[in-house]
């Protein structure tokens, strides 16, 4: 990662807000307008059902499909966004297609439609991508994904009628897949001057002013205004000159 890796910027927010807004927008059209385009999932083993690798992230079922999966979308995408932000579209139009096509390719029949393959794409990609990367900001937002979604590992199971549980499974596999493609491309964050090998708190005009119990030193004047000089500028060289006498 860049030096600008971890720096804020409105696509954070303005990107992931798109994707929830755009499978709304869809669902509305489906709702309002033509339900018939419901039928447009992913149905595996047939040639028609490849067309639902392309659609079937955008559409629903009912009301309650499409909030429980907005939620994990947005928070996921913004996650996404922020610690990937140079691969994070990469990650989801690729792991629509590659979900999808696991999908299709491993689904035991049925009209495979809604968000949560992509969901789990992001659960796996951001996981093994923090644990793989060995920074510990990205073993700490890989921790915080597994405390919030978890429990979603169940679900790569066929634990529940009517779920599927293999477009969570080619999604689980897809994220996996790009942890490791993308393992070396991002390289880490980089380090803090304190963080970096050599650091030697006395050589750092700041640290100086602290004894070992990080209590402030009072200076006498001459000696604070060299160490203020050391952080402000460049120090100022004084000359003394002394006239020889014969």
């Amino acid at each position: 990662m860049s030096t600008q890796q971890f720096k804020y910027s409105n696509s954070v927010i303005l990107y992931p807000l798109m994707n929830v807004f755009i499978i709304w927008l869809v669902f509305w059209y489906q709702v309002r307008v033509d339900y018939g385009i419901k039928a447009f999932g992913i149905r595996p083993q047939k040639l028609e059902g490849l067309l639902g690798i392309f659609t079937s992230p955008f559409l629903h079922g009912d009301i309650d499909h499409i909030y429980n999966n907005s939620i994990p979308l947005f928070v996921l995408s913004l996650a996404l966004f922020y610690f990937y932000k140079k691969i994070a579209w990469k990650v989801i139009l690729y792991g629509i297609l590659l979900s999808g096509f696991l999908t299709w390719l491993i689904g035991s029949g049925g009209n495979h439609i809604g968000a949560s393959g992509l969901i789990y794409v992001l659960v796996s990609f951001i996981f093994f991508k923090g644990i793989f990367a060995k920074h510990y900001r990205l073993i700490a937002l890989s921790l915080m994904v597994i405390f919030l979604y978890g429990s979603m590992i169940w679900y790569v199971f066929p634990v529940k009628e009517g779920m599927s549980w293999e477009g969570h499974l080619g999604g689980l596999i897809t994220g996996l897949v790009f942890a490791l493609i993308f393992r070396k491309q991002v390289a880490k964050p980089e380090r803090y001057k304190w963080e970096q090998p050599g650091y030697n708190e006395e050589d750092d005009p700041f640290m100086r002013q602290f004894d070992e119990d990080g209590n402030f030193i009072e200076f006498e004047p001459e000696l604070e205004n060299e160490v203020e000089s050391e952080l402000n500028g460049p120090p100022k060289i004084r000359y003394i000159f002394r006239k020889k006498e014969d």
